[in-house]
């Protein structure tokens, strides 16, 4: 495997003090470090019809490329929700969007979009994100005259069935234990390639637009809030956390505390039944699916991510440690290999309700340790997951990929 990981009681005060006026010192110093590399040109292609994780690294990392001026174009299906964001967020105007069918994983007039795509755009790289768009997406061996056949490139975030992606001429998993599952796969070690997700720098509200949307929310400025995102699916683990917060006091370190759950999905009636049934239902904010989530790290005390072992990475881990905000987290197999307990973060077992429960007790309760994890998560952003750091992998993988 071709990878290079990362060195792979009374009222509290409170433990994010002074920390969000350091988080612009947390961008990066020099953005358009790499814009004048020469970078391979790619397309990049989603079929994904609804937003998740995946979706949201997808924007992230075409948004990358646009700002260091690579020479890219971006795929994605009309009429799903990237297609309808694109324009709000201007990613169509830094990048050159096409819209494609992708209506199924057999969908043959998809298959031949996407090949015209290709021959149009010439791509040097086609990097393909999902199952959907790798399936549909076989290249030629001569997409224009006079021109090689481009490399198909596809991303993994997750332990998938891998029979929509071996076709492909090279593989990226987002943890070392991922790529590991794929060579015991059978995919070749000199094609899969590691490289983490990065996680973008902060960019703070200001004051008083924060304090506006506090309001807005119906928190009151002496309550502490606890932040939890994800889809709401099984892996996701918060059944166990709605268990935990039911065995926590209505206060903690004097203050009453809320939880921000912020999310969408099908089990979303059951957790609300099962908070009801609890008795902590009017201390949750249900707040949905949230593209943006920034806002809501901002205003959080504490972030909890109780997912279960079968979670791959878990891209909250590092938007903590970016927002500077002290992290329990359950130690599924994701976090065991990015984080280091008690050092960036407080990991509790997974399926463990009190465990979770006394990690969110601790933290909130003990200030100077949740610095201290701040400060070291903090380090582990700037070391090995921020935006110049993951690029340059990219970079150096296309244009490994590309010159022979």
């Amino acid at each position: 495997m071709s990878a290079k990981p990362g060195s792979a009681p009374g009222s509290a005060p409170d433990p994010r003090a002074d920390t969000d006026a350091q988080m612009t010192s947390h961008a990066e110093a020099h953005p358009d470090r790499l814009a004048s590399a020469h970078w391979p040109s790619s397309l990049q292609l989603i079929g994904s019809k609804g937003l998740g994780g995946a979706e949201r690294w997808f924007q992230r990392f075409c948004e990358a490329l646009a700002e260091r001026q690579a020479p890219a174009a971006i795929g994605l299906r009309a009429g799903g929700e990237l297609d309808r964001l694109r324009g709000q967020q201007g990613l169509d105007a830094r990048l050159p969007c096409h819209r494609l069918p992708f209506r199924t994983v057999w969908d043959p007039l998809s298959r031949l979009a996407v090949e015209r795509l290709v021959r149009r755009v010439k791509p040097q790289i086609v990097q393909t994100y999902m199952g959907r768009a790798t399936r549909l997406t076989r290249l030629s061996r001569r997409p224009g005259l006079g021109l090689a056949r481009p490399v198909h490139l596809t991303r993994l975030g997750g332990y998938y069935d891998l029979s929509p992606y071996r076709h492909a001429d090279a593989w990226i998993g987002n943890t070392r234990q991922l790529c590991d599952w794929m060579l015991q796969q059978g995919l070749p070690a000199r094609r899969v390639h590691q490289i983490y997700n990065f996680v973008d720098p902060p960019q703070p509200l200001p004051a008083a637009e924060l304090a506006q949307r506090r309001r807005q929310l119906g928190v009151h400025a002496d309550e502490q809030l606890l932040l939890c995102m994800g889809r709401f699916v099984t892996v996701k683990g918060q059944r166990y956390l709605l268990d935990a917060l039911a065995r926590l006091p209505a206060e903690l370190g004097g203050r009453r505390w809320r939880l921000l759950l912020l999310g969408e999905g099908p089990l979303r009636q059951r957790l609300q039944r099962q908070a009801r049934e609890l008795g902590i239902d009017s201390r949750i904010l249900w707040l949905g699916w949230q593209p943006e989530p920034a806002p809501y790290l901002q205003l959080a005390d504490l972030v909890v991510f109780p997912s279960l072992e079968t979670e791959t990475l878990g891209n909250v881990i590092l938007e903590a440690w970016a927002w500077r905000r002290p992290l329990v987290t359950a130690a599924f197999r994701g976090a065991r290999e990015i984080t280091h307990h008690g050092k960036d973060a407080w990991c509790v077992p997974c399926e463990d309700a009190p465990a979770l429960a006394e990690g969110i007790r601790l933290l909130l309760r003990e200030p100077a340790l949740a610095k201290a994890l701040v400060e070291q998560g903090a380090q582990r952003v700037e070391q090995t997951f921020s935006r110049t750091v993951i690029m340059q992998r990219y970079l150096e993988l296309y244009t490994d990929l590309t010159d022979g």
